[in-house]
């Protein structure tokens, strides 16, 4: 059977966690393919919130199989908490959640590394979570890193030793004030890998070949989004993984061939967390409305995110990259209010007119060029149906479809699962 795709076609924060949750029902697993707990996947349901850094988002779905692949790097600290804030749920982890043997670790000393090479770029920082992430890949592609199936073999303390001295000496070499109590790391981090080895980790590539042969349907589920990627995206702010939809080919050991539906999440809006550049972003009464009122901060770190009107010609630009054949919009109910709405369709770029993204987009290269729509007043989170929606509202997305040549299939109104229309 086909294998669909999920992801972000922003610079993360599209509502991928509530998404995935929603589609869950019409799943049986539900595979994680990238990124480690940067990631921050918020679910709404029975007036709970949830937040998922590392494990995916169909874990609140008794009959789900949640696999962590290959390639996603796993911190057994953060790891161990989320699996203790589940606890209360009473779920089954034993055949529900499965960890690939080839997903990376994240040492103490990665997230060390993280700090110090972030502190030594002074007012160049990339604006990093400090989770350790960067380094973790830089161990994975120079071919020193620990893999979760390390941890079956007595000898991976070891290997855990010569890499935590080597980053040490790196630390050493950055010359900048990182304080830290490495014994103290080092304890809690080992007591996390020891209630982590008592879950299932499994050959994913095989499992999940198996799973297609056996006709078991199965939704990939990214992290981050598509201008973070890191040779697609705002370089050199973006992620350390391919959060497009060739990374759910390397980061699950999934043929191409065998990807149907590509589902690519946007917000109504745009947002951005750090540093980089950002062509509609606000600094007036508009841009801080949608941060409040679209509660706008880091389900991870808690910083406040930018925000700014709609950018089509980013947004074509990672549709086209990733082949999306449906779209997803999110937090339609925010823009509720705005007596008038823009959205970008072009940027002026060295003096010309231009409709696809640039190798540079920093603000000294173009400017954005915007088309005005008429805002709506009424509160759409009790609508249940696209027809029930502002004549504003359906006019905006329309005029969306039509400019990116894919259909908008689900309008989410709210950050709950019910408050989602199916198209």
């Amino acid at each position: 059977m086909a294998v669909d795709l999920l992801l972000g076609l922003q610079w993360g924060d599209e509502g991928k966690g509530k998404i995935v949750d929603y589609l869950t029902q019409n799943y049986n697993i539900i595979a994680r393919f990238q990124g480690g707990p940067n990631a921050g996947h918020t679910l709404e349901f029975d007036g709970i919130k949830h937040v998922l850094h590392t494990i995916p988002s169909g874990i609140f779905h008794k009959d789900a199989v949640n696999v962590v692949g290959n390639g996603v790097v796993i911190d057994p600290v953060i790891f161990q908490k989320e699996i203790e804030a589940l606890a209360k749920f009473n779920l089954d982890f034993k055949d529900s959640l499965l960890i690939s043997r080839k997903a990376h670790l994240i040492l103490p000393t990665h997230r060390l590394l993280d700090a110090a090479s972030e502190t030594s770029k002074g007012k160049a920082k990339i604006g990093s979570t400090l989770k350790g992430i960067g380094p973790t890949y830089m161990d994975k592609t120079g071919r020193n890193g620990i893999r979760i199936g390390d941890l079956e073999f007595d000898n991976w303390k070891e290997k855990y030793r010569q890499l935590a001295n080597k980053h040490q000496a790196l630390i050493e070499f950055y010359n900048v004030d990182v304080q830290y109590n490495l014994k103290e790391l080092e304890q809690e981090f080992f007591e996390a890998v020891e209630s982590i080895k008592a879950l299932t980790f499994i050959d994913s590539e095989e499992y999940l070949h198996q799973a297609q042969v056996n006709n078991q349907s199965i939704l990939a589920e990214g992290a981050q989004g598509s201008l973070l990627d890191i040779d697609f995206g705002t370089y050199p702010f973006v992620t350390s993984s391919n959060t497009t939809a060739a990374g759910a080919c390397t980061g699950l050991g999934i043929a191409p061939n065998k990807i149907k539906n590509v589902f690519g999440i946007f917000k109504a809006y745009t947002t951005r967390v750090g540093s980089g550049p950002f062509p509609t972003e606000l600094f007036d009464e508009d841009g801080a409305r949608m941060a409040k009122v679209g509660n706008e901060f880091g389900a991870t770190t808690g910083r406040p995110r930018r925000c700014g009107w709609l950018d089509l010609v980013a947004l074509k630009y990672a549709v086209q990259v990733n082949g999306v054949t449906e779209l997803m919009m999110m937090k339609g109910d925010v823009l509720s209010g705005f007596k008038t709405l823009k959205v970008c369709t072009a940027y002026k770029y060295k003096g010309e007119e231009i409709n696809h993204l640039p190798f540079n987009i920093e603000a000294d290269n173009l400017e954005p060029v915007y088309k005005e729509f008429k805002g709506w007043k009424e509160d759409i989170t009790k609508h249940d149906s696209f027809e029930a929606l502002p004549t504003e509202l359906k006019t905006y997305i329309q005029f969306i479809e039509e400019k990116l040549n894919v259909p908008i299939k689900i309008v989410s109104v709210g950050p709950d699962r019910k408050e989602t229309i199916l198209r």
